[in-house]
């Protein structure tokens, strides 16, 4: 089962760039999207037109129009589709939503979501707090299952130095602080969950997955890792090979992340 994790950053917006035909060459089987900002229609034209229009389609949109929105997209059928993380503080934020899929090692579930981005010192930080206390709180649960689940998505934190390029200029803000990487440390611990590509890929710098629009920040690859797949130990055993999907060019870009690509031998 090959899983693509993309922050689209506008979904009708990355399909003009040509996202859509790029995820489409990749031969994915589950889609998770984040920052989709649009309404059900709108996503639908837009995964009609990549041709994924018979695909089956778990999505959330955020109340405030325009933002967040996530959504799983399989090639196969969803079964339990959920939109709560947990608690009601985050329902209609557009930030989670979870799906199972049937596949010939047992049933597998997949969550997209979207980590608020904070900001250090103020209430904003503390909402993202709340929500990662939410996260943090469900995988417990799917681990004390024995579960074979994976949390895709944005998360909006670097966990190490390896996972961007100015971390010295960064030790004091939203993304790298302190308090927040030790949410990652605390979920990969005791090998209860793994960051997927890390472990398959070894230690950096990178691969980078985010970068910015401005200046010649993709040019120099000054970016930072803040896109996952955050699998459950019954389900990173079967991951056999990840990588970033980083346009060849600036010009090539049709987000400002880069997808993440696992592909897991499911039998």
């Amino acid at each position: 089962m090959r899983v693509i994790s993309a922050n689209v950053n506008g979904v009708r917006a990355a399909a003009r760039r040509g996202g859509m035909q790029w995820l489409a060459e990749q031969e994915p089987d589950v889609l998770c999207l984040q920052e989709v900002r649009a309404s059900d229609e709108q996503l639908a034209q837009a995964l009609e037109a990549g041709g994924f229009g018979d695909w089956h389609v778990a999505h959330t949109e955020a109340e405030a129009k325009g933002r967040a929105g996530v959504a799983v997209v399989s090639r196969n059928p969803l079964l339990r589709v959920a939109t709560s993380v947990g608690t009601r503080d985050f329902d209609g934020a557009g930030r989670w939503v979870e799906a199972d899929v049937v596949t010939p090692s047992g049933t597998v579930t997949l969550a997209s979501t979207y980590v608020h981005t904070g900001e250090a010192g103020t209430p904003r930080q503390q909402e993202k707090y709340r929500f990662l206390d939410a996260i943090t709180v469900r995988l417990m649960e799917w681990a004390a299952a024995g579960a074979l689940a994976v949390v895709t998505g944005d998360l909006n934190i670097a966990h190490r130095e390896d996972d961007l390029k100015n971390w010295k200029g960064n030790l004091t803000k939203s993304g790298f602080l302190a308090d927040e990487r030790a949410y990652l440390d605390h979920w990969f611990a005791d090998g209860e969950w793994v960051d997927v590509h890390r472990s398959l890929h070894g230690p950096g710098p990178g691969p980078y997955t985010w970068w910015s629009w401005r200046g010649k920040a993709f040019d120099n690859d000054a970016g930072w890792r803040i896109d996952y797949q955050v699998a459950s130990r019954a389900l990173a055993a079967r991951a056999t090979a990840a990588r970033a999907g980083r346009a060849a060019a600036y010009d090539q870009r049709w987000s400002d992340h880069a997808a993440m690509v696992v592909d897991y031998d499911l039998g």
